[in-house]
């Protein structure tokens, strides 16, 4: 399982939010860059940006310092955040990021992902984001009427890869992830499974691995010294 480590980007610095509300906010590091290098020292195998301007304005915002950031380390990152036209994912993935996370966009604009991975194939991932087993959009903003388990065999379907998963409820509390919901999906599709939200220390790593999950997202337990990331990338393994 791969741990990847996160930096959350708002007005330019890295940032922890709590369940995504963009208010409770909370400046984690200096440097976005210095950041991604650190992790990359660490002996992390990827890195994973987040524009939460973009996600909240719909367009790409910290795109150039993202670049720069992943630019900076020999690692592969992804990014996801207000990504939703083939501009932005061609830009991206033009300027050194990986794979591009889509969410909303995956969602509300099936022609667009169906465009992208004709284009990209598994350098497109897709990021459900949930809140009571339904799919958020709009950074975290706005509802849906689409249930995790469908959302995840419908985007199967159509040719994802990659799903990243995120309980909002989870994120930024340190309370845990939500293992039920993975394990459902880890049942019901073939996709590889990226789980984010809730992380705390390494008996939550163990957790995630004993699923047998493609990777696990953790950010906030890094950064308030809760989980030695060196550690759980050795466990991942």
């Amino acid at each position: 399982m791969i741990i990847l480590p996160a930096v959350d980007i708002m007005n330019g610095q890295p940032v922890r939010l709590y369940q995504g509300d963009f208010a409770r906010k909370e400046v984690v590091a200096d440097s976005v860059t210095k950041t991604v290098q650190a992790f990359a020292q660490a002996g992390a195998e990827w890195a994973h940006l987040v524009d939460l301007d973009g996600a909240a304005a719909g367009h790409r915002v910290n795109g150039d310092l993202i670049a720069a950031a992943a630019g900076s380390v020999s690692i592969p990152a992804e990014v996801g955040g207000g990504i939703r036209t083939m501009e932005d994912i061609d830009w991206y993935l033009g300027h050194g990021l990986e794979r591009v996370i889509l969410g909303t966009a995956a969602i509300n604009d099936e022609q667009l992902l169906k465009q992208a991975l004709a284009a990209y194939g598994e350098r497109i991932a897709v990021g459900l984001d949930c809140r009571n087993g339904m799919v958020q959009t709009r950074g975290w903003l706005e509802g849906s009427s689409l249930g995790y388990l469908d959302a995840a065999a419908h985007l199967e379907s159509l040719g994802v890869r990659t799903l990243i998963v995120t309980d909002i409820s989870k994120d930024g509390t340190l309370q845990g992830p939500n293992i039920e919901m993975l394990a459902a999906l880890q049942q019901r599709t073939s996709a590889r499974l990226i789980a984010s939200g809730g992380i705390r220390d390494i008996s939550h790593i163990e957790q995630l691995r004993k699923l047998d999950l493609y990777g696990a997202i953790t950010g906030k337990a890094v950064y308030a010294g809760t989980l030695d990331l060196r550690e759980a990338i050795q466990k991942g393994r």
